[in-house]
């Protein structure tokens, strides 16, 4: 299989009305591989200033399915994923980065760590977690 350029990544991100809304953007793929990164900004947080759990499951469910497409193809969905919140995410920037773990036929699993990055530069990490990605040619 031949892959896709982080271009042609990124277009297909681009494409999805809901990452546009998060301001979702892929900083590297490829290698069974991926990084998606969000800025944090006040709407995305929780009433207590943290940011949402919602936007972390959403960074790791297109991290970790954009890995698997590195490896399967470009057309993939997301069988199932978990993710384990560890601290309260704080910090100007999200990063959600996916790495295949196995590849079959028609699924692959992947794992994401996620990470706030502060002022600094400084990474924390928030979250991690676990999904299984299915062909979308076998689905």
């Amino acid at each position: 299989m031949t892959e896709l350029s982080l271009q042609a990544a990124q277009q297909v991100l681009g494409s999805q009305p809901f990452s546009a809304l998060l301001g979702a953007r892929l900083t590297a793929f490829g290698g069974g591989a991926a990084t998606l990164e969000i800025g944090v900004r006040e709407e995305l947080r929780q009433q207590n200033g943290f940011l949402h759990g919602g936007v972390l499951a959403y960074a790791a469910d297109n991290a970790l399915t954009f890995a698997a497409g590195t490896t399967l193809g470009p057309a993939v969905l997301t069988g199932g994923f978990s993710i384990q919140y560890i601290r309260p995410a704080t910090g100007r920037t999200l990063s959600a980065r996916a790495v295949v773990v196995h590849t079959g036929r028609r699924q692959a699993v992947a794992r994401c760590d996620l990470y706030t990055v502060d002022e600094e530069g400084t990474e924390t990490l928030c979250a991690v977690a676990q999904g299984t990605v299915l062909s979308a040619r076998t689905a």
